[in-house]
């Protein structure tokens, strides 16, 4: 494998600011072939543009709410067109990583590998959505055994955090951690993504680890422009980045105002904590790179509340090796993350419900390179059969190797006759507005919803057959504000249910424990045919995204958009986002250009629909990361979503 030689980077980033600044792009059928400038380079896919936001339901402002907003929003792209592969194809949020991750693939490179290179380049690029301070889950298929594995990289809470870690400084103190429980040391679990990487690399990998390093290496020294979208997301998160001094040394100018688009960046601290896990990555766990993670959690900088993170933890951290959650939908094979993930599971549950109804009679009318217009009954039943997958979800999924699912199997909450059973719930003339879970003991009362949000997300398929979909986050948008050494530390302990009880007493599933995994709702997935007998037949799609607890809504409407609807990769990505978390609110994404927001979206046919059925519409932007590759006959093709600024890239057919 080449590093990016300067010249190349220049290049490069003067291509992304062309797409970025929004040049006109031509028609559908005259857009420039992405392969025809060649494999691993950055061509402009689409027109960017910029929709005014949604306004809340009766156009009140909504204050800002730093402990649980989401990674800003930054438009929409339309007129995307899929990008059709020969052998190997990658997808990642920003066109950089995809640009050194293909190089990878064009080399000879393995999934695996691609998947460090990607991951290093966006921690230096997209570093408000994931990094080495954080996390992920990883399904990996191999093509030589025909093996899904599914790696547990998510973090862990320190053995000293009791159930009321996130609640107060101590039993005895029981103030709240300051700033807040994100922004405090509290939120920051051990990072697993390093490890993550380093195992599958092992088991996979096919270049010297050392050099997939280089391209991210060379970039964070010669320096890279800051895109449209994190200037927005720097600026979003001004005020809390502040708090540490690093982060703002890094991202804000001198007088405390946020660096702009254009301005270059360069970040020795992140080339050199790149070069120490380049040599050796145990170093990240029990080193100096260990020790300055300690040190920075428990900084106290600005009042901040101290984290109980120590050297022993880091050092005892391990990725578990899961059983794949497969569940077959429409005649193929779909797998998912199991728990701690609920998104597997969630996703799963959903889609075995919507078997229930034809829902190829509800494909989206005006089709175009937007994924058209979506149906009321559509989205109705898509939402309804969310509810529902959420309410189990809620209640029951946690780490399960300290709270079991009922029955203590994966079936009880996937068996076909429960999920028929669920499925009798919806109606088809009326809403539910909040499912009730199933019942598997006692009742109790519901558990109190967790925030979730963030993320990143990565697709692959290497010439030799194997498949990578990584979820990668730092939790929410700059994680938990805490910098060190050049990269952000996460807040994924703020996925746990800071309340440890619920009202009658009875614990929650998804408390903080010494030692536990947060609940999560990452969902990569990977799609296969149904083989002869039973046997796992060929792949057929690689997907995910990032967005927090909606992940599981746009995995679901891209599920259903490329098998029921025929949609393609990029139809189904750049579709309305759209679904339900189980409360009487349902999303329709205001940035698509295919909604009317204007008037409340009095005027759009599908808000119209969806309020008759009795629906509280919420018309917010939407900020998914979706990425899927699908088989194409003897090649692929693939799809970036257009609401953030990620490419296709992979060998011309």
């Amino acid at each position: 494998m080449r590093p990016s030689s300067p010249t190349t980077l220049l290049a490069s980033l003067a291509a992304i600011m062309m797409v970025l600044a929004g040049c006109a792009a031509e028609d559908s059928e005259d857009t420039e072939d992405p392969q025809a400038a060649g494999p691993c380079a950055i061509v402009e896919n689409g027109t960017p543009t910029r929709k005014p936001p949604a306004p809340p339901a009766g156009g009140a402002s909504t204050p800002r709410d730093i402990a649980t907003n989401p990674e800003v929003a930054t438009g929409y792209r339309t007129d995307m067109t899929a990008v059709r592969t020969a052998t190997f194809s990658v997808v990642t949020a920003n066109p950089l990583a995809t640009q050194e991750a293909c190089e990878v693939l064009q080399d000879g490179g393995t999934a695996a590998d691609a998947l460090v290179t990607a991951q290093a380049v966006l921690g230096l690029v997209e570093p408000q959505a994931s990094g080495v301070g954080g996390g992920g889950f990883l399904l990996y298929f191999d093509a030589a055994s025909g093996e899904v594995q599914a790696y547990d990289g998510r973090e862990t809470a320190p053995a000293a955090a009791t159930e009321n870690y996130l609640r107060w400084v101590s039993d005895t103190y029981r103030t709240e951690p300051k700033p807040d429980a994100r922004g405090s040391g509290r939120s920051i679990g051990v990072p697993g993504i390093v490890r993550l990487l380093q195992e599958a690399h092992a088991e996979h990998g096919k270049t010297a680890w050392r050099d997939l390093f280089a391209p991210a290496i060379a970039l964070s020294d010669d320096g890279f422009d800051i895109s449209d979208r994190l200037a927005a997301a720097i600026e979003d998160a001004a005020p809390d980045l502040k708090a540490d001094p690093q982060a703002a040394g890094y991202f804000l100018n001198s007088d405390g105002s946020p660096k702009q688009a254009g301005t270059r960046l360069t970040n020795p601290a992140y080339s050199k904590t790149l070069n120490v896990i380049a040599s050796d990555p145990e170093a990240f766990y029990t080193g100096d790179l260990a020790r300055a993670i300690v040190a920075a959690a428990a900084d106290t900088s600005g009042g901040r509340t101290p984290s109980l993170l120590t050297a022993q933890d880091l050092a005892g951290y391990t990725v578990k090796k899961r059983e794949p959650l497969c569940r077959p939908y429409r005649g193929r094979e779909i797998c998912g993350m199991p728990p701690p993930s609920s998104g597997g599971i969630a996703v799963a549950s959903t889609l075995g419900i919507l078997e229930q109804f034809p829902m190829a009679d509800h494909r989206p009318t005006d089709m175009d390179l937007n994924g058209g217009r979506p149906t009321v009954m559509g989205v109705h039943l898509i939402s309804e059969a969310e509810r529902l997958a959420y309410a189990d979800r809620d209640e029951y999924v946690a780490d399960t190797d300290f709270v079991p699912l009922p029955g203590g199997s994966r079936d009880t909450l996937l068996g076909s006759d429960y999920l028929a059973g669920r499925a009798a719930l919806i109606s088809e003339q009326r809403t539910m507005g909040t499912a009730e879970p199933g019942r598997f003991g006692p009742p109790t009362s519901p558990a109190p919803p967790t925030p979730e949000h963030g993320t990143s997300q990565v697709s692959i398929v290497d010439a030799q057959g194997n498949a990578a979909s990584l979820t990668t986050t730092v939790e929410s948008a700059f994680g938990s504000y805490h910098m060190v050494d050049g990269f952000i530390l996460n807040n994924q302990l703020t996925d746990f249910s800071a309340e440890p009880a619920k009202p009658d007493g009875a614990p929650i599933a998804n408390r903080i424990q010494p030692g536990k995994r947060p609940r999560s709702s990452m969902a990569p997935t990977l799609i296969f045919d149904q083989g002869q007998a039973g046997q796992r037949g060929p792949l057929f799609a690689v997907l995910g995204s990032p967005g927090g607890s909606v992940i599981i809504q746009f995995v679901v409407k891209t599920t259903v958009g490329v098998l029921d609807w025929g949609m393609d990769p990029q139809q189904a990505v750049s579709m309305v986002d759209f679904g339900a978390a189980n409360t009487p609110k349902t999303n329709v994404g205001g940035e698509h250009p295919a909604i009317d927001t204007a008037d409340n979206g009095d005027h759009d046919p599908l808000v119209v629909g969806l309020r008759a059925l009795g629906h509280d519409v919420d018309l917010a932007d939407q900020s998914s990361g979706l990425s899927a590759i699908v088989r194409d006959g003897s090649g692929w093709v693939g799809g970036a979503d257009p609401r953030r600024e990620g490419l296709v890239m992979g060998d011309s057919r």
